[in-house]
């Protein structure tokens, strides 16, 4: 009995020094969720490296296709606006397809709302390109109403931290503000 007070004295005197220490919270907070998020997917890179809601939402500049057309994208050029960016997997996939779809079915409400929306995936321009070319009905994407952003080198996919240790983006969506900062996961 006496020895199981003291692991407890002793444990709860390691958690408050733990607290106590001069490592700041945010520090604290990154390696438990790290920890955590490791535990739950084995197959995400660490944890705590995407943007905090209200902080300023990593820039980047890339190609994208949009209306058939290929053009170059800056999340910075959407100052002024609210951004959905959303991230899948890969292109010419079962699910994704749906929600991408029903992004672009209802571009007209976030344009109402002053919103823009991209989606962002680590598959090329030309891959995206195949996909819009594709109807619907044999899998595709046919035509959609916003740009689908190619992160063919992951950078964009490791600055959000979407990106698995197998190199393909989590499904995730990032509301920013007009400034650019991210408001909500």
């Amino acid at each position: 009995m006496t020895a199981r007070v003291s692991a407890r004295a002793s444990a709860a005197s390691a958690r408050r020094a733990t607290l106590s220490s001069k490592a700041p919270v945010k520090a604290r907070f990154a390696s438990s969720v790290a920890t955590k998020s490791s535990a739950r997917r084995a197959t995400t890179t660490t944890a705590s490296a995407a943007p905090l809601v209200g902080n300023a939402a990593p820039d980047f500049s890339a190609e994208a296709v949009f209306d058939q057309e290929f053009m170059n994208v800056n999340l910075s050029d959407y100052r002024g606006k609210y951004v959905v960016l959303f991230f899948y997997p890969l292109d010419f996939t079962f699910v994704c397809p749906t929600e991408i779809t029903a992004f672009s079915d209802r571009y007209e409400e976030f344009a109402k709302m002053n919103t823009e929306v991209l989606g962002v995936s680590v598959d090329s321009q030309f891959s995206h390109l195949a996909w819009i070319q594709t109807e619907r009905n044999a899998g595709g994407l046919g035509d959609i109403a916003y740009p689908l952003v190619s992160d063919l080198k992951k950078e964009i996919s490791s600055a959000y931290d979407v990106l698995t240790e197998d190199g393909v983006a989590l499904r995730r969506v990032l509301y920013t503000g007009p400034h650019t900062t991210a408001l909500a996961w």
